[in-house]
């Protein structure tokens, strides 16, 4: 005597299902900017390691970041983290609950703080960077 056991049935899901409505496609290249965070990391390690390594090496590493490939892809990566940031930013209130006086602060002053200093901290980059 055999005893099987009885399935499921699972209604299949077709590869691109993420393209199906827009809070999914953000969703999807959302989870997918990971990786160009990942790359910008990869990135300035790289530019650490080479201004470490004196001027020789600094100049072959500005020599390769000037190849087309390098900026196409540095653009791409801008952009996905830049839709990281912003989603994230739109998250944050959902991801921490912040309270004054017993009172929970209202998520669209939450979500300006970030961009206040957002703004504050690339200007001050700017400012050491280009003074």
């Amino acid at each position: 005597m055999t005893t099987t056991t009885p399935r499921l049935y699972r209604k299949p899901v077709p590869t691109f299902w993420w393209l199906q409505r827009r809070s999914y496609l953000l969703f999807v290249l959302r989870e997918l900017s990971s990786v160009f965070v990942a790359w910008f990391v990869v990135y300035l390690l790289l530019l650490v390691d080479a201004v470490g390594s004196g001027s020789a090496e600094y100049q072959r590493f500005l020599s390769w970041s000037s190849g087309g490939w390098v900026v196409a892809l540095n653009t791409i990566a801008l952009l996905f983290v830049l839709l990281h940031t912003v989603t994230w930013f739109g998250l944050a209130p959902k991801a921490m609950v912040v309270r004054v006086r017993n009172r929970r602060v209202a998520p669209a002053v939450i979500v300006g703080a970030h961009y206040l200093l957002w703004g504050l901290l690339t200007a001050l980059v700017l400012w050491v960077v280009l003074r």
